[in-house]
Order: C-alpha cells, then structure tokens, then sequence
C-alpha cells in the first residue's frame, strides 16, 4: 500500500538550457485547520521554471497527501509547500497558488512565488496575428 511521505524526488531537467514553465493543477489537497480540526480542501496550482531538476509526480503525489492529517494555517501551509518544493528542485521561478474552498463564510486564496537570484524570463513572444487555428479549414 502506497502511503504518504514528506520525501521529494526529482528528476533531471530534458531541457536545462531552455526556460519552459511547468504546470500542475492538484485538486485534492487537504490538511486540518488548527483551531478546530475540521478538515480544509484546496485546489493547489503549481507553476514553475526548472533550472537542472524537476519535481516526481508520484513523490509530489504523496507528498502533497502528507499534510492530511496536520493541523495548518493556510498561509503557512502554502509557503511551507513552496519553501520544500524550492528546496527541492531549485528552480529558476516558482509560483504556488492554494485556493481554498470556503470555510465560515470566506474563501481564501494564497500566492507564494520564488526566484532565483539573477534569473529573469526571457521577453514573451506574441503572435495574435497567428488565430491560434488559421490552419484548420
């Protein structure tokens, strides 16, 4: 049986030489707020640039099933996932958005970004004169 694990593997970046962003949406984040112990749902999104590693799934998988059972505040949750995630895989950006579904009324929503020192993104490339489907008849 597959149980939960603060550990985070990584695994060589394919394209070191190259900014690319990642995208991950994870719905099914939970942890305990530490007040009242009543269970807190988050919907994670996970957006970074990799510099030499990138982040396992199923060791991220089970590391984000980790936190179910302990008591957090949302701020502190979110920039304890981010500050792991960083430490992990040492990316050159890395942005962690935890929206969390309503409790007492209010929804919370919090971003967390790093940077590496020195590290700036390339300048974005836009092509609307390109209709994203000029191809398709």
């Amino acid at each position: 049986m597959t149980s939960a694990s603060k550990a985070l593997d990584t695994f060589p970046n394919p394209a070191p030489g190259r900014d690319y962003a990642i995208h991950m949406q994870i719905p099914e984040f939970t942890c305990l707020c530490p007040k009242t112990t009543q269970p807190d749902f988050a919907t994670l999104f996970l957006d970074y640039v990799p510099d030499r590693e990138c982040v396992e799934l199923k060791s991220l998988k089970l590391y984000i099933w980790s936190f179910r059972d302990e008591g957090h505040f949302h701020e502190d949750v979110t920039n304890r996932i981010l500050d792991d995630l960083v430490r992990a895989v040492k990316p050159r950006f890395m942005r962690l958005t935890a929206k969390f579904f309503v409790r007492g009324g209010i929804y919370t929503t919090v971003v967390a970004e790093h940077r590496k020192k020195g590290w700036k993104p390339a300048p974005e490339v836009r092509m609307e004169h390109f209709p994203p489907e000029s191809n398709t008849r």
